[in-house]
């Protein structure tokens, strides 16, 4: 059974920073590119990042592009996602998922993915 459990969320005021990450169980984490998406309260859920099987080939949206970085360990099964000069508007649950298939190189539709974390809560205070 394939599990993500994601880390790092919290209260942060306007221009900080935090570190997310997601650790992943029961699939072989190395051949799956994996996404981060944020949902805001009233708002529909929302690509952030993606990162490929190699720590290269990554992809952003354009509201957070140049603020937030992907990463990933493909040793310890995590993926990350590095915010800095975090914005009010960043606040959400953030949610990382793996790819359906490992063909996918990088996804930023959520139906390119079919195994989604629990959740975790960023707030930034303005």
């Amino acid at each position: 059974q394939v599990q993500l459990v994601e880390s790092g969320g919290g209260l942060v005021q306007a221009g900080g920073s935090l570190r997310l990450s997601c650790a992943v169980s029961g699939r072989t984490f190395s051949s799956y590119a994996m996404g981060w998406f944020r949902q805001a309260p009233g708002k529909e859920r929302e690509f952030a990042a993606a990162i490929g099987r190699g720590a290269g080939n990554t992809y952003y949206a354009d509201s957070v592009k140049g603020r937030f970085t992907i990463s990933r360990d493909n040793a310890k099964h995590t993926v990350y996602l590095q915010m800095n000069m975090l914005k009010p508007e960043d606040t959400a649950v953030y949610y990382c998922a793996v790819a359906r298939t490992p063909r996918l190189r990088v996804g930023v539709s959520s139906e390119e993915y079919n195994y989604w974390g629990q959740g975790t809560q960023v707030t930034v205070s303005s």
